[in-house]
């Protein structure tokens, strides 16, 4: 199974009516990056007062959730924020960033098919708002509110130099590239409007059977099977034998009994 990092916090999805269903939006990536790279980068403040203003949110899980550096409100957290980017790795990692994630119209691109398939099972739901953050090799994907965060430096290439410091393993290093982006943002998505009942006291067989799931109905969404593994294939089946199983009936299921063989 694919390696996942993400921050769950303060999850609102909820599936409910748009004031206007007819509307379908285009989902675009927010740069948040950007400024945050402006800042940590050349200390320029403005790009700090940018943040503040237009993304206060991101800027609050940031700093006191994914980097655990303080309380937003700290009169110190802005030069605490500030010099923990200032090392040599962090700011390599902020310019490669910048040069691999120049365009993102593929990802775009990407999310809004994708978006356009689960508008089909569910026309009423609002698409996500999806930011783009600089994490510090943190959470790869954080849910928060009903938005979606990518840290972009979890997906700089498998090859990538600055990863081979710390003890991935050929798994988790498989999926840190581009082509991972949108799928991971889709299975969190999913995880979180979908999440599995007493999930802490399920046997691990429904877990998986869960994860499995969530990614059999990943693959649709994009159109690619990019998530493969025994517990996807047994979905995969299952849908086979069953084909009056819609996707959302199947997103909805919470009995795992008849596919737990």
């Amino acid at each position: 199974m694919a390696f996942f990092s993400v921050l769950l916090t303060a999850c609102e999805f909820k599936l409910k009516p748009t004031e206007d269903p007819e509307e379908t939006t285009q989902m675009e990536v927010q740069r948040y990056d950007r400024l945050q790279a402006r800042y940590l980068s050349t200390g320029d403040f403005a790009a700090l007062q940018q943040m503040n203003t237009d993304y206060p949110l991101e800027t609050r899980t940031l700093i006191e959730d994914i980097l655990q550096l303080g309380e937003i409100n700290d009169p110190n957290i802005n030069g605490r924020f500030l010099s923990f980017y200032q090392d040599t790795l962090l700011q390599m990692i902020i310019k490669d960033v910048e040069i691999q994630y120049a365009n993102m119209d593929d990802i775009n691109k990407e999310l809004n098919l994708a978006f356009d398939k689960f508008s089909q099972w569910y026309p009423n739901t609002p698409r996500p708002n999806v930011y783009t953050q600089i994490g510090a090799l943190n959470q790869s994907i954080v849910i928060q509110d009903g938005q979606i965060g990518i840290s972009l430096d979890k997906y700089l290439g498998s090859d990538y130099a600055a990863y081979k410091k710390y003890e991935y393993s050929e798994q988790q290093l498989s999926t840190m590239q581009r082509e991972y982006v949108v799928p991971d943002c889709l299975t969190f998505y999913l995880l979180s409007i979908f999440p599995l009942n007493d999930f802490d006291h399920s046997p691990q067989k429904e877990r998986d059977i869960h994860m499995g799931k969530i990614l059999w109905v990943v693959n649709k969404m994009i159109g690619r099977n990019i998530y493969n593994n025994e517990y996807v294939s047994s979905v995969g089946k299952y849908m086979s034998k069953h084909p009056n199983m819609t996707i959302p009936k199947l997103l909805e299921k919470e009995d795992y009994t008849d596919m737990l063989h």
